[in-house]
């Protein structure tokens, strides 16, 4: 690891260990907000696999494709991409060759993310590819796996895949005990490209990137350009302060963070925010962003349910709102949203903005006026009137006085 320490010297940077928390990075100088911190390119990435539309495996378009002629599976926008890719797919097309058409549609994302792992440590290895400090195979050795931590139905389902894998690359070299390991490293260090309205493209193995560890107050965040992932800061971090990036969404509740934690990345978070769990402070923004409305419209207070499990009082009010009338809304909201799911599904997209309409109105009966879900809910109807360009049917989506309130739960944490 000391060519990765003088590499990233040049960045401002150094590799550390910390006691409850493994390997880091921290800075040996200040950063300023917005500046960039480091950038890597992918080890290995793949496009996301769509019924809908295909995407080139060089630079993530959905423009001008044309399938690979040899394995049938791949795309690609043009001879650049092509090109750019060629050393590695030669490899990776040889062995979707070899397979029947059946078998070939077996092939996910996360098969092909592993095939082009091996086939690139192979080139490496055969200098085909240079190697740097860092873009080579032994960072991915030194990711963390969390083997001793997964359950036994995953543990199945990463042996079936490292089987796959197997019949796929033919190489008896390949160890399939290792080839399962290195899904488990996926699962917690591989990360989702999107683009600059956060919609996924794809997904890419970034070692260096992962060695940065997650805050649900992070001082940095992850953006990508194109397939560069990109760390910036995004407040002043003195030198030597811990560079932090968040893994997941951070405007949830303490314990749906903490929940999505240990479910994606098997481990609990201890941010200054997190260890606030179960403080008034953290009882009320959970009450807030997951929580239900006062009764009386004019009220912003928030809900706890009362003593005897019959209802929820208001803390700013007293007034309390019936348990079944709760449930009653929040289960019209579960049926509509699934028949939402089914219209845009089948491709009818105004049946589904109504719907969407329909459950912001019921959202507005239950939820809190910042809540989270109601918040999303609005940005769904957005999304779906800028795709689709759908004319606003004289309907107010987001009040002005809704996001206001918003932009204050936000500073709140």
């Amino acid at each position: 690891m000391e060519e990765l320490q003088s590499a990233l010297k040049g960045n401002g940077l150094t590799l550390s260990n910390l006691p409850e928390k493994g390997r880091c990075l921290l800075t040996t100088r200040d950063f300023h907000p917005g500046e960039v911190i480091i950038s890597q390119e992918p080890y290995v990435c793949v496009p996301n696999k769509s019924p809908v539309e295909s995407r080139c495996d060089g630079c993530f378009t959905t423009s001008n494709l044309k399938k690979c002629s040899g394995c049938h599976v791949v795309w690609y926008c043009g001879s650049t991409c092509q090109k750019l890719d060629w050393k590695l797919h030669r490899l990776e097309c040889e062995a979707l060759s070899r397979l029947d058409k059946d078998r070939r549609k077996c092939v996910t994302p996360s098969i092909r993310l592993m095939v082009k792992l091996y086939l690139r440590r192979k080139l490496q290895s055969e200098k085909v590819i240079p190697t740097t400090a860092t873009d080579n195979y032994n960072l991915v050795e030194a990711l963390v796996s969390h083997m001793p931590d997964i359950d036994e139905k995953q543990l199945v389902l990463y042996a079936q895949m490292a089987n796959l894998v197997n019949f796929i690359l033919q190489q008896p070299d390949i160890n399939i005990k290792e080839i399962a390991e290195n899904f488990s490293k996926f699962a917690c260090n591989a990360h989702t490209i999107c683009d600059s309205e956060l919609i996924p493209l794809g997904t890419g193995l970034y070692p260096v990137i992962s060695i940065i560890n997650h805050s649900c107050l992070p001082n940095s965040v992850l953006v990508f350009e194109g397939r560069l992932a990109v760390i910036r800061a995004v407040q002043h971090i003195p030198q030597g302060a811990e560079v932090l990036i968040s893994y997941i969404d951070t405007t949830g509740s303490t314990m749906t963070r903490q929940k999505a934690l240990k479910e994606q990345y098997l481990f609990t978070c201890a941010c200054p925010r997190c260890i606030k769990l179960g403080q008034s402070d953290d009882i009320q923004e959970s009450a807030v962003l997951e929580g239900y409305r006062c009764k009386d419209e004019g009220c912003n207070g928030f809900l706890l349910r009362s003593s005897d499990d019959k209802g929820f009082i208001c803390q700013q009010c007293g007034r309390v709102r019936d348990k079944e009338e709760i449930r009653k809304i929040a289960s019209e909201v579960k049926s509509m949203s699934e028949k939402a799911l089914m219209s845009l599904s089948s491709g009818n997209q105004l049946e589904a903005v109504s719907m969407h309409q329909t459950i912001e109105k019921l959202q507005r009966k239950l939820c809190h006026p910042f809540s989270i879900s109601l918040m999303q809910t609005r940005e769904k109807v957005l999304k779906e009137y800028i795709q689709g360009s759908i004319p606003c049917l004289d309907y107010n989506i987001i009040p002005v006085e809704s996001l206001n309130g918003f932009w204050e739960i936000l500073r709140m944490q």
